[in-house]
C-alpha cells in the first residue's frame, strides 16, 4: 500500500488555515485601534504645545511651550532641559497668538495655483 497524499488538496487546506489566521489577527487588530484610539482626557485640543524653537548651538536650542495657557522659556540641551523664566504679560501672550495666527502657511494648491498664474501671466507677456 503505497500512499501518496494530494499535494494541491494539502497545500490549499493549509492556505485556507493561514488566510482565516491572518484575517482573524486583522480583525483583532483592527478593533482594538478603534476601541483604543480615544483620547485620555476626552478633549481634541492639545494641552502641551511647542510654539517656537531657536537654535544657538549644537543640540541646544531655547524653546517657547505652552503647557495649560502658561508660556514657558526652556534652554533645552543634550542632557538637560532647565526653565528660563515664564512668560506672564498679557500683551507679550497676546503678540504670541497674533504671530501663530498669522503663521499658518497656504496649502500646496494655493502654491501651486499661485505659480501656475504667475507662469501664466509671464507667457501670455512674453
Amino acid at each position: 500500500m503505497n500512499y501518496h497524499p494530494d499535494l494541491i488538496s494539502t497545500a490549499l487546506k493549509m492556505l485556507a488555515a493561514l488566510a482565516v489566521i491572518l484575517g482573524g489577527l486583522l480583525f483583532v487588530f483592527y478593533f482594538s485601534k478603534r476601541i483604543f484610539k480615544r483620547d485620555v482626557g476626552g478633549s481634541k485640543e492639545k494641552l502641551i504645545r511647542v510654539l517656537a524653537n531657536s537654535y544657538i548651538g549644537v543640540k541646544k536650542n531655547i524653546s517657547l511651550v505652552e503647557v495649560a495657557g502658561i508660556v514657558l522659556v526652556l534652554g533645552v540641551t543634550n542632557d538637560n532641559i532647565s526653565l528660563l523664566t515664564k512668560i506672564e504679560k498679557k500683551e507679550i501672550l497676546d503678540k504670541f497668538k497674533r504671530l501663530e495666527g498669522e503663521k499658518t502657511s497656504p496649502s500646496f494648491s494655493d502654491q501651486l495655483h499661485e505659480l501656475s498664474s504667475r507662469f501664466r501671466r509671464h507667457r501670455n507677456e512674453g
